[in-house]
């Protein structure tokens, strides 16, 4: 790595006091083995420069939510917590945490534009579940979301890629209508939250800025990487963005034990390598990554020390192990069918 310019993670220690609940996977430790990988990695503590993150203002957290969301959160604070549905709960500092979330992607945004290789918003909550009107899925406001509206202001076209294993439902409802954004989603189908279909591909003004692969479980490496190639690359190069933002969830890894995808923690970093290396291309700047799912803790500190050497260039050894079998015969009627939509909306 010597010679390299270092990438940026964004952290507070705010972040670790979110308590969600005894037992409930989305929990503090997922940071921390996070923050213990960079330290114990001397590759990965020279990739990396930890920056502290400021809280996101009302004015931009209400680009993408309305007032109703956030007074609904600000009472629920102010009563020391509850529970928002059976998934998604507050505790006593939950509320700043999310503020702070919120404006870890901000900053994440202002280090690539400061010149960082790439950011990393090591932010909890997580965001990509968030409705406009609705915390859910253990999200409380959706961080990239915001940051991408931030960024719409600015009058910038911004591109979204989320590969969580789950469906970035939230993401998707709050850039619905605006030609300027386009939302990419490769995930589990039929699986929580129940969206994410092929048939949605964006609104009758702004045709194809939803791209939806909705993935049958045991969907694995070889799947992913041909649907990076022939759909999602010549999608962002169609839609020629400004930035892209990456919702990384890490629970595709199929160690993961909410979901069951069927990644290795290698396939990470061959993703991010070709995502990283486009956006460069296309934007002249790094990707903007937001932490989302991933409840392995190994698998989940292995996936991003992968995925960030990825976003700056570096192939990674991470696990060495093989690629796990893969549904590919029926996972590639699903890269096909975009393939083929990709090219109607955005042309070969």
């Amino acid at each position: 790595m010597s010679g390299l310019e270092p990438g940026v993670a964004v952290f507070h220690d705010t972040f670790l006091q979110h308590d969600p609940g005894p037992g409930h996977p989305e929990r503090a430790a997922r940071l921390t083995a996070l923050l213990d990988r960079i330290e114990g990695s001397t590759v990965l503590s020279e990739a990396i420069m930890l920056k502290e993150a400021t809280p996101a203002s009302d004015e931009c957290i209400l680009a993408a939510h309305s007032s109703s969301h956030l007074r609904l959160l600000e009472s629920v604070d102010e009563d020391g917590g509850g529970a928002l549905d059976p998934d998604t709960r507050m505790s006593k500092r939950s509320l700043e945490a999310a503020r702070l979330a919120a404006g870890a992607g901000l900053d994440a945004v202002r280090a690539v534009e400061g010149g960082a290789p790439f950011a990393f918003s090591l932010a909890r909550p997580p965001g990509h579940h968030a409705e406009r009107d609705r915390a859910m899925g253990f999200c409380l406001l959706n961080n990239i979301a915001i940051a991408t509206r931030f960024l719409r202001d600015r009058s910038t076209r911004v591109a979204v890629v989320d590969w969580d294993a789950h469906h970035g439902n939230g993401t998707q409802q709050i850039l619905w209508d605006d030609p300027g954004s386009l939302f990419i989603s490769l995930h589990e189908y039929p699986a929580y939250p129940g969206t994410g279909r092929l048939s949605e591909t964006g609104p009758p003004h702004a045709p194809g800025t939803t791209l939806n692969f909705a993935l049958p479980p045991g969907t694995g490496e070889r799947t992913y990487l041909r649907a990076f190639d022939e759909a999602i690359v010549p999608a962002l190069v169609g839609f020629a963005p400004d930035w892209i933002l990456l919702s990384a969830g890490f629970d595709a890894h199929r160690a993961d034990p909410i979901t069951n995808m069927g990644l290795r923690t290698q396939s990470f970093g061959l993703l991010a390598l070709r995502l990283g290396e486009l956006s460069r291309e296309l934007t002249g700047k790094g990707v903007v990554a937001f932490l989302e799912g991933g409840y392995d803790l190994h698998a989940l500190a292995g996936s991003f020390e992968a995925t960030a050497l990825g976003l700056l260039g570096e192939s990674s050894s991470a696990d060495g192990e093989p690629p796990a079998d893969d549904v590919y015969d029926v996972a590639a009627d699903v890269v096909d069918a975009q393939a083929a939509r990709v090219r109607d909306f955005w042309g070969d």
